[in-house]
């Protein structure tokens, strides 16, 4: 209940980076080099909705609040809509679709080359987030969006090879990103610990059973 009257309020509030771009470029606000402020704003803020987006789960288990779930998939879309606009600006306002010079600005510049990878592996996370697609893909799905621990490495490491020197603003965004990796291997460790620890009482039950003497 709590979430179904949030959930506006949420999806309002991630619309607030667009509206500022939008307050600031009909204000002329955006500065002497207007296409370098898009381009920050959105990556930035796609790379702090994939984070957000990762934080749920750990969130909704460690407070036992979960009814956040229920935001997962929107905000990792906004990350995809966010991600949508920095590769727009990229391609239109910085690049003019120049189609030659953008494959040979992914080629030739690490930090592209790790942008254009991160953001063609949120594609299939968007195209797959509908329920239909769940369904269709079953255990696959799962497997399928791990690819958004991929796509936020390869974020965190396309914006410390863009800032080059001053990288503390970056690191930030690592450090959470470390913690979030560091989690999801606890989890996936103290699974399989459980896992193997079930396994011999399983075998010592059968094995004591009246049908293992017959």
């Amino acid at each position: 209940m709590k979430a179904k009257y949030l959930k506006p309020i949420v999806f309002l509030t991630c619309l607030v980076p667009l509206g500022r771009l939008g307050w600031k470029a009909l204000n002329s606000a955006l500065g002497a080099n207007p296409i370098q402020v898009i381009t920050f704003s959105t990556g930035t803020w796609t790379l702090v909705f994939l984070l957000v987006t990762l934080s749920i789960t750990p969130l909704r288990k460690l407070t036992k609040q979960y009814w956040l779930i229920q935001y997962r998939r929107m905000l990792g879309l906004f990350g995809f809509f966010y991600g949508c606009l920095h590769f727009l600006t990229y391609i239109w306002l910085d690049q003019f679709f120049d189609l030659h010079s953008i494959y040979k600005d992914v080629l030739k510049r690490p930090f592209i080359t790790a942008g254009f990878t991160a953001f063609v592996l949120m594609v299939p996370l968007a195209l797959t987030s509908t329920q239909a697609a769940i369904r269709r893909l079953g255990k696959r799905w799962q497997t399928l969006h791990r690819l958004i621990y991929a796509s936020a490495i390869a974020g965190v490491v396309h914006y410390i090879w863009l800032v080059k020197k001053d990288v503390r603003t970056p690191v930030i965004y690592a450090t959470v990103l470390g913690v979030l990796l560091f989690y999801r291997i606890l989890v996936v460790v103290f699974a399989r610990s459980a896992d193997r620890a079930k396994q011999p009482r399983t075998s010592a039950h059968i094995e004591g059973s009246p049908a293992a003497g017959d």
